[in-house]
């Protein structure tokens, strides 16, 4: 970690945590925000949610553990099932902030995001890819991140929440 880096992430808030839900564990966000600064001078972190206000606790929650919540509208999609697709969103800000951080980190596993991962990776502003898992990550997201992707199942122990004893 360089400790002068001002480096800014961009969270996909329902892939990472149904991604990570998938495997049978859960972020503890508080943990995940420390990891971030610490491992990758994580500055700034943003995560992009729908909103749905029987959420209300989660997001205050979010709020308390240092993250930005950007959110999207939620509609229900053919089924009926809620659908707030945050892609463009997260691509817009990242963007629009592009001048302000030293690297970024992405935290998905959609291969939506290849095109903005390739430009940063072009221009060495990509800091790291964090997927949650390796098999429900977008080829197109490993090839574009090459080298510079990491899974959230290999820092589990550092992120997740602790089984409670009660």
């Amino acid at each position: 970690m360089q400790q002068n880096e001002r480096n800014y992430a961009f969270i996909d808030g329902q892939n990472t945590h149904k991604g990570v839900q998938s495997l049978g564990w859960r972020i503890d966000w508080f943990r995940f925000r420390i990891y971030l600064r610490e491992k990758y001078s994580v500055h700034t972190a943003y995560i992009f949610l729908g909103f749905m206000v029987q959420h209300n606790a989660l997001y205050e929650h979010l709020q308390k553990a240092g993250f930005i919540l950007k959110f999207k509208p939620v509609l229900p999609d053919g089924e009926g099932k809620p659908k707030g697709n945050v892609d463009a969103d997260l691509v817009l800000q990242a963007m629009l902030e592009y001048e302000v951080y030293d690297k970024a980190v992405l935290v998905s596993s959609d291969g939506d995001f290849y095109s903005l991962v390739e430009h940063w990776y072009s221009v060495d502003k990509l800091k790291v890819v964090l997927s949650p898992y390796i098999r429900t990550c977008s080829s197109l997201l490993k090839k574009t991140a090459r080298e510079k992707i990491v899974y959230l199942n290999t820092v589990r122990t550092k992120i997740a929440q602790k089984k409670s004893t009660a």
